[in-house]
């Protein structure tokens, strides 16, 4: 545990920023708690930290705390509309990489307007769970060499960026795949923690425009609605066109916007 006393320069008394665990820490002013510091890898391998401080000064010792025992380059997730957050971690050195607006997506089909789409000829649709795991890492890989070749991964979610061992399969049991016989053509992933979300949507690129991401929307939609859930989230690159046009025509709306940050 390491301990180093900061003067916030608010008061006559010094914060005093605690590692109190492996990648955590506090700032203590009069022996109270008044920030909280987080750090995590995400799947993908990068280290992304947090902050929850009561004022300016307490969030300042923590960004230094943190910025100077952790190694660099460090991500964080912010809300836009969140000024002071943003303003927060800019002065601790950081810049905006990536900025994602956040939909809320009807599931009703009656709404979507998806009620009767169906893949293309010769398309099947293959549930959650029922995909082989083989083809789908397949199918990944295909998918992942072909988006660095045009827009490069910079554009998507943050948690399928490549991990060291340039997988990004994660859970195979949460994507379906629309398939033929003999390969998968697209994959789209949902997982439910506290809300559905909707983390991926893809098609090899040989195989777009002839319906596929909106049968796969279709089924998984459909699946959650069946279910119970009347809506799903996503987050969109403000740079990929193509799928915003796809939010939008089945009634998805945009709530928020989170900005990437990275030191």
């Amino acid at each position: 545990m390491n301990t180093r006393p900061l003067i916030s320069g608010l008061s006559d008394n010094a914060v005093t920023v605690t590692r109190v665990a492996d990648r955590q820490w506090h700032a203590l002013e009069d022996d109270l708690v008044v920030g909280r510091g987080h750090a995590e890898h995400r799947p993908d391998g990068r280290l992304f930290v947090s902050i929850d401080a009561w004022n300016d000064a307490a969030f300042d010792r923590l960004a230094e705390a943190m910025v100077a025992e952790l190694p660099e380059p460090l991500y964080t997730v912010v809300d836009e509309a969140d000024v002071e957050l943003t303003a927060g971690w800019r002065r601790a050195g950081f810049t905006v990489r990536r900025r994602e607006w956040e939909y809320v997506v009807p599931t009703d089909p009656r709404v979507t307007g998806l009620e009767a789409v169906l893949p293309p000829p010769g398309v099947t649709i293959v549930p959650a769970g029922q995909a082989d795991e083989s083809l789908l890492r397949a199918l990944d890989r295909a998918i992942r060499d072909e988006v660095e070749e045009t827009v490069g991964w910079q554009s998507m979610p943050a948690e399928v960026i490549p991990r060291p061992a340039g997988d990004t399969v994660v859970h195979p049991s949460k994507y379906a795949v629309a398939a033929t016989p003999h390969r998968y053509l697209g994959l789209i992933r949902v997982v439910t923690v506290k809300r559905p979300r909707i983390g991926l949507i893809a098609v090899r690129t040989g195989e777009q425009r002839r319906g596929i991401a909106r049968a796969l929307l279709a089924h998984a939609l459909g699946t959650l609605y069946g279910s119970g859930s009347t809506a799903a989230w996503t987050e969109v690159h403000e740079s990929n066109h193509a799928a915003s046009a796809l939010f939008d025509g089945i009634g998805a709306r945009p709530m928020s916007s989170n900005l990437e940050l990275v030191r």
